[in-house]
This record gives C-alpha cells, sequence and structure tokens, in this order.
C-alpha cells in the first residue's frame, strides 16, 4: 500500500506552481521592457527594440540600498560558468533543473514530508522553471532586484525565481529537521490528507 496526496492538494500544489512560474517570467518580461540597460556591458541591449539605453539608472526603491537594475546571468548562481560554451549551460542548467522537478514532484505525490516540504515543492520547481524557461528562449536568465550597501558591499543581482527557490530549500530544510511523522500520525496540513493505493 503506497500513501499519495489528496488530489485536493495535488491541485494546490499545481496552482501555486503555476502561479509562481507566472509571476517570475512576468516581472523578468516587465524588467526586460522597462528597465534601462548599459549597451557596453549588456549584449542583448542593442537588439530589444524600445528598450532605453543607459549607463546608469533603473528604479531606485530604497536609496543606497535596494534598486531595480536590469541584468543577465548567463552562468549559475553568482556567476559561476559564465563563460562556459551555451550548450554546456543548457545541458547542464536543463538537466538539474529536469530531475529536481521530477524528483519534487514525485515525492510530493507519494506523501514524503510533512506541510513544509508540501510548501517547498512548488516553490523550488517553479524558481527552477522558470530560470530554465528564460535560458532556453533567451539564452540568459534574466536578474533586476539588486541589494547593496550604498557604492561599497553589493549582493548578487537576482530574480522571483532566486527568491522562491531559496525560500522553498529553507522550507526543505527546515521540513528535514523536523520529527518524523509516525504512519498513525495525522497529516499536518489541510487538504493533505493521504490516499491509500494499491
Amino acid at each position: 500500500m503506497t500513501q499519495r496526496r489528496s488530489p485536493k492538494a495535488i491541485t494546490l500544489c499545481l496552482l501555486f506552481l503555476a502561479f509562481f512560474t507566472w509571476l517570475d517570467l512576468w516581472t523578468k518580461d516587465w524588467a526586460t521592457r522597462a528597465l534601462p540597460c548599459d549597451p557596453e556591458t549588456t549584449p542583448s541591449c542593442r537588439i530589444v527594440p524600445n528598450k532605453p539605453p543607459s549607463r546608469n539608472g533603473g528604479i531606485e526603491l530604497v536609496p543606497g540600498y535596494l534598486d531595480f537594475s536590469y541584468a543577465e546571468n548567463r552562468g549559475a548562481a553568482f556567476g559561476m560558468l559564465n563563460d562556459a560554451p551555451g550548450w554546456v549551460r543548457a545541458t547542464l542548467f536543463t538537466g538539474a533543473a529536469t530531475v529536481a522537478t521530477a524528483a519534487l514532484l514525485w515525492m510530493f505525490v507519494t506523501f514524503h514530508g510533512g506541510p513544509l516540504f508540501a510548501w517547498s515543492v512548488p516553490l523550488i520547481v517553479s524558481g527552477a522553471l522558470g530560470n530554465m524557461v528564460d535560458r532556453w528562449r533567451l539564452g540568459y536568465v534574466v536578474d533586476f532586484i539588486r541589494f547593496h550597501l550604498h557604492d561599497g558591499w553589493e549582493w548578487p543581482t537576482f530574480n522571483v525565481a532566486d527568491i522562491t527557490i531559496t525560500i522553498g530549500v529553507a522550507f526543505l530544510l527546515l521540513d528535514g529537521m523536523r520529527r518524523p511523522r509516525t504512519a498513525d500520525e495525522a497529516p499536518a496540513a489541510p487538504g493533505s490528507a493521504p490516499e491509500a493505493t494499491s
């Protein structure tokens, strides 16, 4: 007998996954259209129609600390693999995103983990899918959220997918540190009651 999530729980997971993926792609499209870019450091700035070129600029949210600034990440987190050939990046990132997506969805459906794990799945998978779509359609990932301390320390520019992945991984780790749920304990999350299947 294998425990499985209820159809309601699976439907909610897929709805949240679709929403977070849409939010990530929509904000990236907005950043591409609305934020200035530097033609000298951003090659695609020359070919995106109606994109205002600028050496400085963006949208300042918290002066000296937080702004929206267009950037392109051709590598992994923190710019790793930026200089690797395009086919290497595409193969590596697509393979990793596909394996992670399949594994997390399978674990969700077969009722692994607790409530925090259930929340981590749509967060992580949507982020992986959003960045994968960018890599396939553009050859890079659009980043636009820039956190910095005046003109000194600066965190690498990121996007909504990076936020959802980070929160999802934190939930995943917290769920892993929780006391394991025994077979006779009731599920803690509403709508996540298992169904016995043969």
